[in-house]
C-alpha cells in the first residue's frame, strides 16, 4: 500500500498539477507552452525512472493531456499533443469520458497472475510444494523447485505450503485493486480498463506503481472560470482536514481557498447531515414495515454503480436521498443562485456524478486534494503558514463521520436511535468494492433482510480515496478531532418531519 509515500510518482502527478495551474493562471501562447512542458519537466538533468527520457516524455504529455481535461492520443495515428486543446480552454465544466484510463506507453505489462519460485528455495527434501500440486507442474533443477508455467493452474497451494516463504504470488497491483474484475490486457500485455465494468473508484490508479492510469482533471478550466471574474462557490468534502499538513487546520484551508479566489466555503458534511436524517426515515417508513427488504446508502457513487450495474435487483433498494454533495451544492444554489460550486474531495467518481445527467447534480466542477495542491502551488499559497483561521462550522459530527468507513451507518443509525426510538435498527458496513460484492450478493439471496447496508469503495472510506494526499491513519486521526470540534453531534429532525409526531417519534 503506498498511500501516504511520496513516492516518484505522485511527485510527476503533482508537479504536472502544478505547470497546468501556472498554464492557466499566466500562460499568454497556451499551444506553445504545452509543447514546451514536457522538456520542462524531463530535462537531461532529471533523474530517469524509465530507460530514456524521450520515453519519459511522451508519458508527461499523455499525463498533460489528461490534466487538461483531454483523451489520451491513439497510438496508431498522428495526433497533436495539443489537439482538442482549443476545445477545452473554456471556463466551463468539461468532461470527455472515459475518466480513468491507462497511459500505454507508461504500463510495465506486469504479470496479471503468476507464481514463482525465489532464490529462497532451500531445496529441502520434503518437497511439499510439489507433492501438493494437482498438476505435478513443480520439479527440481540443479537441487531447488521450478514450476512449469504451462502446467501451473495458479491455485496457490504450493506457496501455501513452503516452510521456507520462497513461492511468491506475483499479481498485477491494479487488477489485485480493482474488486470488480475490470483490468485486462491487450495484446502487449499492457493494461486496459474494460469501461463496462469500472465503477471509477480510481483504486487502480493509486495502486500502479509506474503512473500509468490517470484521470482527467477540471483544474484548468476551474481555474479560467476564476479568472473571469463569476462567482464560484467551494463545498469542501469532510475528509479535507490534515490532507494539507499537520499545522493546515480547517480555518486555515478555509482562508486559502478564498485567497485562491473562490467567494465562499461550505462543508459538504451541511449534505450529510440531511443526507443521515433522510435515510433515516427511508429506513423507518420502508425497511422497518417490509416494504423494502433493505436499505443501500447513496453517498458513494461507486458503490451505487456496481449495485446497478451488477445487481440490477437491489436498485430498488438504493436510498433515493441526495448524495452529500448534490445536497449541499443545491443548498448553496439556493444561498446563492448566481454562483457556480466546485467540489473540492477525495473521490474521483464524483466526477462522473456531477457530470450525469438522470440527477442534476448542480455541481459545475469537482477537484480532488491532490489537485488542490497543484492550484495552491502554482498560486504561492502554502496553507500551513497562514495566519488568519476562518470559522468553518457548517455541520455536525454525524454528518463529518460520512468521511470514513462505517461513519454513514453509524450517523444514520444514531439519527434513528434519536429521533425514532421505537424502530429496531440493524446496520451493516463493509469496505473495498470486492467486500461491497460480497455483501450485495449476501443480500440479493436474502441473507441481509431488515439491514441498513452501508458501502465504501475505497478500504478505510472517503478518508482512503484516489484523490487523497495522506496516509489513512493520519486521516482518520485528524477526522476524528474534527468531529469532536463540532458544536452539535446530530442534526436536527427537519422542522414538518417533527411536527408529524410527538417525542420524536414519527406516526405511522
Amino acid at each position: 500500500m503506498m498511500r501516504g509515500i511520496d513516492t516518484p510518482v505522485r511527485q510527476m502527478r503533482r508537479e504536472i498539477f502544478k505547470e497546468i495551474a501556472g498554464l492557466a493562471y499566466h500562460s499568454e501562447n497556451l499551444n506553445d507552452d504545452v509543447e514546451a512542458l514536457p522538456y520542462k519537466i524531463v530535462n537531461p538533468e532529471t533523474p530517469i525512472y524509465r530507460e530514456s527520457i524521450y520515453r519519459e516524455r511522451e508519458i508527461v504529455r499523455e499525463q498533460i493531456r489528461l490534466a487538461m481535461g483531454l483523451s489520451l492520443r491513439p497510438e496508431d495515428k498522428p495526433v497533436h499533443v495539443t489537439q482538442g486543446l482549443e476545445e477545452s480552454n473554456i471556463d466551463e465544466k468539461y468532461y470527455e469520458p472515459p475518466l480513468v484510463q491507462v497511459i500505454p506507453s507508461a504500463c510495465n505489462a506486469c504479470p496479471e497472475n503468476e507464481y514463482t519460485v525465489t532464490d529462497r528455495c532451500m531445496g529441502c527434501v520434503a518437497h511439499p510444494c510439489q507433492v501438493v500440486c494437482p498438476r505435478g507442474a513443480i520439479s527440481t533443477v540443479n537441487g531447488k523447485s521450478v514450476i512449469d508455467k504451462s502446467k501451473c493452474i495458479r491455485c496457490g497451494k504450493c506457496k501455501s505450503v513452503c516452510p521456507y516463504d520462497a513461492i511468491a504470488h506475483q499479481q498485477r497491483p491494479c487488477a489485485a485493486a480493482c474488486g470488480v474484475g475490470a483490468i485486462g490486457s491487450d495484446e502487449s500485455g499492457r493494461a486496459t480498463i474494460d469501461t463496462n465494468k469500472c465503477v471509477t473508484c480510481g483504486q487502480c490508479m493509486v495502486s500502479c506503481p509506474f503512473g500509468a492510469i490517470a484521470d482527467k482533471s477540471q483544474i484548468f478550466q476551474l481555474i479560467r472560470a476564476l479568472q473571469t471574474g463569476r462567482k464560484i462557490i467551494a463545498q469542501v468534502a469532510p475528509a479535507f482536514v490534515g490532507q494539507f499538513g499537520p499545522k493546515a487546520t480547517p480555518g486555515k484551508i478555509k482562508t486559502a481557498l478564498k485567497q485562491l479566489g473562490f467567494a465562499d466555503v461550505y462543508e459538504t458534511a451541511l449534505g450529510a447531515d440531511r443526507g443521515a436524517m433522510a435515510e433515516a426515515e427511508h429506513y423507518v417508513n420502508e425497511v422497518a414495515t417490509g416494504k423494502l427488504p433493505f436499505l443501500l446508502t447513496s453517498c458513494c457513487p461507486s458503490w451505487s454503480m456496481l449495485a446497478k450495474k451488477f445487481f440490477p435487483e437491489t436498485i430498488d433498494s438504493i436510498s433515493n436521498a441526495l448524495t452529500p454533495m448534490v445536497a449541499t451544492a443545491r443548498q448553496i444554489k439556493l444561498d446563492h443562485p448566481d454562483a457556480s460550486v466546485v467540489f473540492i474531495g477525495p473521490c474521483v467518481s464524483k466526477k462522473l456524478e456531477a457530470s450525469r445527467h438522470s440527477v442534476r447534480s448542480d455541481v459545475d466542477f469537482v477537484i480532488t486534494f491532490e489537485e488542490l495542491v497543484g492550484m495552491m502551488e502554482a498560486k504561492g499559497i502554502v496553507i500551513e503558514t497562514e495566519e488568519t483561521e476562518t470559522p468553518v462550522a457548517d455541520a455536525t459530527a454525524a454528518g463529518r463521520g460520512y468521511a470514513a468507513s462505517g461513519g454513514v451507518a453509524s450517523a444514520i443509525e444514531s439519527c434513528i436511535r434519536e429521533y425514532y426510538p421505537d424502530t429496531e435498527v440493524h446496520i451493516e458496513h463493509v469496505e473495498s468494492l470486492a467486500d461491497c460484492k460480497k455483501i450485495l450478493m449476501l443480500a440479493k439471496m436474502g441473507k441481509k433482510n431488515g439491514c441498513l447496508i452501508e458501502g465504501m469503495a475505497c478500504p478505510g472510506g472517503c478518508i482512503a480515496g484516489a484523490g487523497t494526499n495522506i496516509a489513512i491513519p493520519q486521516a482518520q486521526k485528524a477526522l476524528s478531532s474534527f468531529q469532536a470540534a463540532a458544536a452539535k453531534k446530530l442534526p436536527d429532525m427537519p422542522e414538518e418531519k417533527a411536527n408529524e409526531g410527538e417525542g420524536g417519534t414519527k406516526e405511522k
